[in-house]
Order: C-alpha cells, then structure tokens, then sequence
C-alpha cells in the first residue's frame, strides 16, 4: 500500500512511499501506463523519456499482463534523459539497458525511438540530439512549453544517484546553471563514464509530469535532504526538479526510511 510522507510538500509534489520494491514497481507501471492512455486519449501520442540505472528495472511490470496488452504501445515516442558517450552494444549505453529491459520486449515502433548518435563525439551528440528534438517540434511530435518555449514532455522518468544527481547533472557542475541549450554534454562526469549528453534543467523542468524513482538505500540521505528536515543548506539536483506540471516521488520503504 502507498503511504504519504508526514511532510508539508508542494500542491504540485507528491510523495509516495511503497511498502517493498515489488510494490513500487507495481504502481509505477499503473501509473506509467494511466499517462500513456491519458495522452493517446487527448492527443494521439505519448512522449516518455527514460533514464538509466535500476529505474528500467522497476518499469518491468510494464511489459507483463495487462500492460504489454492494454497500453498503446504503437503510439509511443521514447527519448532519453540522459546518455553515455559509447557504443548502442556497451554495457554503459542507457539505450542498451533500456532496449533488453524494456523495449524490446513490448511493441514499440523503432521510428519512435530516438536514441543518441553513437558515432559522435559528446559534443557533436548533444548537437545532433537537440536538433532531433527541434525537428520534431516543427512537426508537432513534441510541443513548446507555452511558458518556457522549450520542449515539453508528456512524461519523465528519473532517478537519482546517492551525490542527488538527476540526468547527467551533478553538484555543483555548472550545467546545472545551463539556460538555453536543450541538451548539452559533459566530459568530466564525476561518476564514469565521464562523457556523456544530457538533458537540460529548462527541458527538464518543461515537462507536464516527472516521476522521481528510488528505491533501496543507496540514495537514502539524498532522499533525507531532498524532501526531509535534514538542515541542510545545500541544493541537491534532484531539488531543482520542479516542472511545470507535476512531480511525484516515488519511493519504497528503504528508501524514505530516513524521512
């Protein structure tokens, strides 16, 4: 069963806490799959960005009865967060962890998956990335925040890393300060590999729904200070999460165990 956490938190935040990895993974794919069916409904498409780590591990529940039946997968459009600098094949690839996890087992059409140009430089991929992005707002895949002007996501999937690093945004990084690209690259990552693109905090920040996934204790003091009384006065990226629309926590008891 889902629990709200004891915490005043804004009307636009909501935080549910899960009582095991199984139930989390469980209503995130019920809450995955109501957007799918909200958007299909109201505009013919959905447009997910997925990130890395073990949140594709705890979509898997989509790919089981009924959601690998009822969801429209056809009409899906999947993005990445954020992505490694190396090969589709490599084991580091983003893309790879979500295709054997996720995608391949459900029917997606591979024109809608829009993965980063692996034969580029971090530099040259962050470019070509962004202009993929623009074409497919000039013909209406995606559509323009009308407050921001960047592209605005039906859904986002994020993690977070123990240092409360979201995308390839880390602490104290100047991208996270980033206001006009739409993806942009870093070559110093402080967790390896250490080039990567990533998305920007304006396109981040422009989405109508973000899910912020953790589960386990490895990011449990990330989760204290994002969203607990932990005192201290140090921003973490994943506080600089706020979109336009909504975000929901989603935690299992481990990981709130702190809040």
């Amino acid at each position: 069963m889902a629990e709200t956490v004891p915490a005043t938190v804004p009307a636009k935040r909501k935080v549910e806490v899960l009582g095991s990895e199984e139930e989390l993974a469980a209503a995130l794919a019920k809450y995955v799959a109501d957007l799918s069916d909200k958007f299909v409904r109201e505009k013919g498409l959905f447009t997910v960005v997925l990130s890395g780590g073990y949140l594709i591990d705890l979509l898997r529940k989509l790919a089981e009865p009924p959601y690998v039946e009822s969801v429209e997968w056809s009409k899906w459009h999947v993005f990445w967060l954020d992505e490694r600098v190396v090969p589709k094949t490599h084991p580091d690839s983003n893309y790879k962890l979500a295709c054997d996890g996720l995608l391949s087992k459900v029917p997606v059409v591979p024109e809608n998956v829009y993965a980063i140009n692996d034969t580029l430089s971090a530099e040259g991929a962050a470019d070509d990335y962004e202009a993929c992005l623009r074409y497919l707002v000039e013909s209406g895949v995606l559509a323009p925040s009308a407050a921001s002007k960047f592209p605005k996501f039906d859904l986002m999937l994020l993690g977070m890393g123990p240092d409360g690093h979201v995308a390839s945004l880390f602490p104290g990084h100047p991208l996270l300060e980033e206001k006009e690209r739409w993806v942009t690259f870093i070559k110093d990552s402080p967790k390896p590999p250490p080039q990567r693109i990533t998305f920007t905090f304006p396109v981040i920040n422009s989405s109508e729904y973000i899910a912020l996934v953790v589960a386990g204790t490895g990011e449990v003091d990330a989760v204290h200070t994002a969203l607990g009384n932990s005192g201290d006065a140090k921003k973490l990226p994943a506080q600089m999460v706020t979109p336009e629309g909504e975000l929901t926590w989603f935690l299992d008891k481990d990981a709130a165990s702190k809040l």
